[in-house]
């Protein structure tokens, strides 16, 4: 999808950088907050903002509620349905879907009636492409709702982590708070560049993403027969993948359970080597709001830091509990901000 490819973020960081400021300047300091609520509101900002634009605050409050239909349709339960049975759960979140494409229907209308498409990923969407020509309504309105969720669901669990990480590893975070002093001062002015010059704290961000993939099991089917580690794979098998252990394999990550960013740096942490980085996936089925998900957990990493001291509330339990249905997750963190001086 061409508004979500790494050169059209990069053009658009300006546009990211200014909510994930906001949310560092409205966390209440001197106190223990559970602050994942906080940081999903403001990623789905970020993320409806970026899919349509104007028109993001009349959608905002339809892709919140989907979440939520999402989020109810997953929690565990006594029994296990077929898919084709509607319970309460799928009732809910087919009316929240409902709700999205009925407020979405009359944007994508008028934008083409009106022949101002819009620079957004749904302007990009609306235009012919040499390829597939022009979509129909009916393909851009059955794409949009799950592409619209995983801005921020995905995302939002993984900025737990980063954050609590923040909080224990306190400098690794003054380290990133060296490089985010360098950022703008005005965060409409953060460009590609800027986010570039961020490398030690991308590099913490991918690092997070190793220790605790946000998708930590992955399906793919496969096309045609073949083997693998010396086990054969019939054509139409379901093969899953665990981010979660790929990632601590000694074979491919030196000392796999220590938490490093600095493996990340430098040309011998390249990501892109295969199955060394899956946290979004790999090959043509990776995720295609990679890019977009990294520029904003890497934005919020940067201007939490640029502000804030974090820790856990005192105890001997952690302040969270880890959920794995769906997302590896820290439901319940609790942080406290103390200002840098």
């Amino acid at each position: 999808m061409r508004g979500l490819r790494p050169q059209a973020v990069a053009a658009r960081i300006g546009e990211i950088a200014p909510r994930t400021a906001q949310f560092a300047d409205q966390w209440p300091t001197g106190q223990d907050v559970e602050i994942l609520p906080s940081v999903r509101h403001a990623l789905a900002e970020i993320g409806v903002r970026y899919l349509f634009s104007e028109d993001a605050p009349a959608l905002l409050p339809f892709a919140s509620q989907l979440f939520l239909a999402r989020e109810v349709l997953v929690r565990p339960s006594r029994w296990v349905w077929p898919r084709w049975v509607p319970t309460p759960a799928r009732q809910f979140r087919t009316r929240q879907q409902v709700a999205f494409v009925d407020a979405l229907r009359p944007i994508v209308r008028r934008r083409r009636s009106s022949g101002r498409l819009g620079d957004d990923v749904l302007g990009q969407m609306l235009r012919p492409s040499s390829r597939y020509g022009l979509l129909p309504e009916e393909a851009i309105l059955d794409s949009l709702p799950g592409i619209t969720v995983a801005t921020f669901e995905t995302p939002s669990r993984a900025a737990g982590w980063i954050l609590l990480h923040l909080a224990r590893y306190p400098q690794a975070a003054g380290r990133v708070a060296s490089e985010a002093a360098l950022l703008p001062s005005d965060p409409a002015a953060t460009t590609g560049a800027h986010l570039d010059s961020l490398q030690y704290t991308q590099a913490l961000v991918r690092e997070v993403l190793r220790l605790h993939p946000p998708s930590w099991l992955l399906t793919r089917r496969a096309t045609r027969q073949t083997q693998l580690a010396g086990y054969t794979i019939d054509a139409g098998s379901t093969v899953l993948v665990c981010p979660y252990t790929a990632h601590r394999d000694a074979r491919e990550h030196l000392e796999p359970d220590r938490f490093r960013p600095e493996r990340w740096l430098g040309d011998s942490g390249s990501p892109t080597k295969p199955g060394v980085f899956l946290a979004f996936g790999t090959g043509p089925h990776g995720c295609e709001g990679a890019a977009l998900a990294m520029a904003m957990l890497t934005l919020l990493t940067a201007q939490t830091a640029r502000r804030y001291h974090l820790s856990e509330p005192p105890g001997a339990e952690p302040g969270y509990r880890v959920t794995t249905l769906e997302g590896l997750a820290t439901a319940g963190l609790h942080l406290r901000a103390t200002l840098r001086s």
